[in-house]
């Protein structure tokens, strides 16, 4: 079964999936004008690198580009690759500060997604890395193109889709990871950049 979310009337404590996991879409949670101030200093102030991931032994280096930052220098696993944070920027404390004000979560570390247009795209996964803990909070906020965003049950294959705006705000929470994929998928109709960033709490070595 698959659905597409009506984004007229979200109230941001509504679930959009249907069962086994939280996610609330808050919609734009900064003005237009702000959000594409926002857009352009991150284009051009972010050190911006091409992610890479070992699949299948194989060595694959994406056209998306990504930039890792945090409270400390945590070094964050994934895809068989080690990324270490950078110091925050100025506006990132402010947007840090932003979305844990609307979710009530704390955030240490935030991962940048850099997509120049709708030829590059996310294929399903879940943010389910030891480093993010159990049943994590994770906060995407959305900067540039709107892209739709999927969501895909893992056994019933039952899936929820929904267009993310500029400057809007989704929230994954609860047992989401572990029951649900998601993906952003590829569409040559979009010609525009898309930045997201998610907001993440890294749990230390030590506590693991």
């Amino acid at each position: 079964m698959v659905r597409l979310m009506d984004l007229f009337g979200y109230e941001p404590s509504q679930n959009i999936l249907p069962y086994d996991g939280t996610v609330n879409y808050f919609g734009p949670v900064l003005g237009a004008r702000e959000a594409q101030d926002y857009l352009k200093i991150l284009l051009t102030t972010v050190p911006w690198r091409n992610d890479e991931a070992i699949i299948y032994g194989r060595h694959i280096v994406t056209a998306r580009k990504v930039a890792w930052y945090g409270d400390a220098n945590y070094f964050y696993k994934y895809s068989g690759t080690t990324k270490t944070a950078l110091a925050w920027t100025r506006e990132l404390l402010a947007l840090k500060s932003l979305v844990a004000g609307k979710t009530g979560t704390a955030f240490n570390s935030c991962l940048l997604n850099l997509y120049h247009d709708g030829n590059e795209g996310m294929s399903w996964h879940s943010d389910d890395e030891k480093s993010l803990g159990t049943n994590s909070t994770i906060a995407s906020l959305s900067f540039g193109a709107e892209r739709k965003f999927s969501f895909r049950h893992k056994r019933s294959g039952e899936s929820v889709s929904l267009l993310l705006e500029d400057g809007s705000l989704l929230v994954m929470k609860g047992s989401t990871q572990t029951y649900w994929q998601h993906s952003l998928p590829k569409s040559k109709k979009i010609t525009a950049p898309r930045i997201n960033l998610t907001f993440r709490t890294m749990v230390l070595e030590e506590s693991l």
